[in-house]
């Protein structure tokens, strides 16, 4: 199987494991179910092997002892009133006697061996069942027989069947032969049955124990169904509400505590719905009133342009005061119809119902162009200002009455608190997206009024005055006109240290960014302008 493969399936289950609670359930409950099973039928395993092999163990020695004194009693009757004895024909009666003594249901072989170093006037033949390998015997167990303290040795063998491989158990014990000195007697038990006992009783705790780890496991499955069915529910209906389905429910069924919470969740989404329907309607109220009392104002506004207008021409007829009267009125009614402008603006934002006619656009240019409308102010403030363009895929699909706006704004903006500094705009891209950065080196921000600087309505420093008579609303306005070409802004200031603005938009329109070309604050270049100097790229 191919490595992306693997890789696609491991994603998979990660992803799997990680949306499911269910299956996160079910699989930890049958993981340590199963260790707990598997522990508990192994000890049940051991343990019943044990007894099995120490009662057929204690079966064995009771029947070996018996035959010892059995062999041992004929043995010592078999002496004639003279003192000799037939060992030779005893020794065949004393197979008999051990084959009717030793009987097992497993089959139950034996061998007679002459203990080694002795020296006696007779010696018995050493006999041993037809087909038994006396091999089988180790040389430590007959050591230990040999000691003649009165113990039954025991020992754990292999013996060799028609069907292969089977258990056994080797007793050893000693009994004397009259002239004949130690002999030492083996019975060899094959305990297969013992073993085809085992084997069924483990069988029986391996099927078992997967039944009953796969009975856990589905009594885990419907448990956890019925308790995180109603859960994915309330998740799915939470969901479909933040989606805007204002009239979406959790069913109410039953009395238990997953009832009570789904009549708690609806009475919350009920009051959410109520909430943000007042909200809705009393966004819209707002939005009307705005857009009707700046169109309102629009033609008193034209009037006392007009009759402004004429009293501003005839200024020099006028008494000093009245000159000057007149030069405040006609700021005033031009900062009047620039706040007019933007509300009307943002009226149209907030109701959704702007709108981009975009087409490819060298930004370049609009920088340029946006430069040489702000320089005579710039001067008058005793601002330098410089374009930094290094090349690059300066051409974008944008909306070039748009940008020219935001430009405007950033750069009346660096001139009103560039505190007379250089001011540097810096143009760069890759082939996914533009950027235009202005940097002031002027008062700066700190980091309570960076949280508010993109507010409606909001300055920096309301004290201070302003050469481009802006309403608050100018950075509001160029982040909506930002977000329109699916862009954004980033700030970043200093106090003492000066502020940039990050203007970064896609190339294309509709194309999605996730980075942008131009550092935050940019790279540097002003060291000889601050020093006094110079550069070669002055705009």
């Amino acid at each position: 199987m191919p490595p992306y493969t693997w890789r696609s399936l491991v994603q998979r289950a990660r992803q799997l494991w990680r949306g499911s609670l269910q299956l996160r359930t079910v699989a930890i409950t049958v993981f340590f179910s199963t260790i707990a099973v598997t522990i508990i039928s192994g000890y049940m395993s051991i343990s019943i092997a044990t007894n099995l092999y120490e009662a057929r163990k204690s079966q064995a020695i009771a029947e070996a002892r018996q035959a010892t004194v059995s062999v041992q009693e004929l043995f010592d009757s078999s002496v004639t009133s003279s003192g000799t004895i037939d060992v030779e024909s005893v020794n065949i009666t004393a197979a008999t006697t051990i084959r009717s003594v030793a009987s097992s249901s497993g089959g139950t072989q034996f061998a007679i061996s002459r203990t080694p170093g002795q020296t006696t006037a007779v010696t018995m033949t050493p006999t041993s069942t037809r087909g038994l390998d006396t091999t089988v015997i180790s040389d430590e167990l007959r050591d230990q027989v040999a000691q003649d303290d009165g113990r039954l040795y025991t020992q754990a063998v292999t013996l060799q069947s028609e069907v292969g491989d089977d258990p056994g158990l080797i007793v050893g014990s000693v009994f004397e032969v009259p002239t004949a000195g130690q002999y030492e007697l083996y019975l060899v038990y094959n305990v297969r049955d013992v073993q085809q006992t085992l084997d069924f009783v483990q069988q029986t705790l391996v099927i078992g124990s997967l039944l009953l780890v796969a009975t856990i496991g589905l009594v885990t499955f419907l448990v956890t169904r019925l308790a995180i069915n109603p859960v994915r529910v309330a998740a799915e209906t939470a969901e479909k509400l933040a989606a805007g389905q204002l009239e979406e429910r959790i069913p109410e069924k039953g009395e238990d505590v997953i009832a009570t919470l789904a009549r708690s969740f609806n009475r919350m989404a009920d009051s959410l719905q109520r909430q943000i329907t007042q909200l809705a309607a009393l966004s819209r109220v707002q939005q009307r009133f705005v857009s009707d009392v700046s169109h309102e104002l629009r033609t008193p506004l034209t009037t006392i342009r007009l009759a402004g207008d004429v009293l501003y021409e005839q200024r020099d007829q006028f008494s000093p005061t009245t000159a000057r009267t007149a030069e405040l009125l006609h700021a005033q009614v031009d900062r009047f119809e620039v706040m007019l402008a933007d509300l009307l603006e943002m009226s149209r934002y907030d109701a959704g119902a702007v709108e981009i006619d975009t087409e490819p656009t060298s930004l370049v240019r609009l920088v340029e162009e946006s430069l040489e409308a702000i320089r005579p102010l710039a001067e008058e403030r005793g601002s330098e200002l410089r374009l930094v363009a290094p090349g690059g895929y300066f051409e974008a699909e944008v909306d070039a009455r748009r940008i020219r706006r935001i430009l405007q704004n950033l750069l009346g903006n660096a001139v009103d608190h560039g505190e007379g500094r250089p001011i540097v705009v810096y143009v760069d891209s890759d082939r996914e997206s533009v950027a235009i950065a202005v940097r002031d080196y002027g008062v700066g921000m700190d980091a309570a009024q960076l949280e508010r600087v993109f507010d409606r309505f909001w300055r920096a420093d309301p004290s201070r005055q302003r050469s481009t008579g802006g309403t608050g609303l100018g950075l509001a306005i160029a982040t909506e006109d930002a977000q329109l070409h699916g862009g954004n802004i980033d700030v970043w200031s200093v106090p003492g240290e000066g502020t940039c603005f990050r203007v970064t938009l896609p190339r294309e329109r509709g194309a999605t960014i996730d980075h942008s070309p131009i550092e935050l604050p940019p790279v540097d270049p002003l060291e000889p302008v601050l020093d006094g100097g110079a550069g070669d790229d002055d705009a």
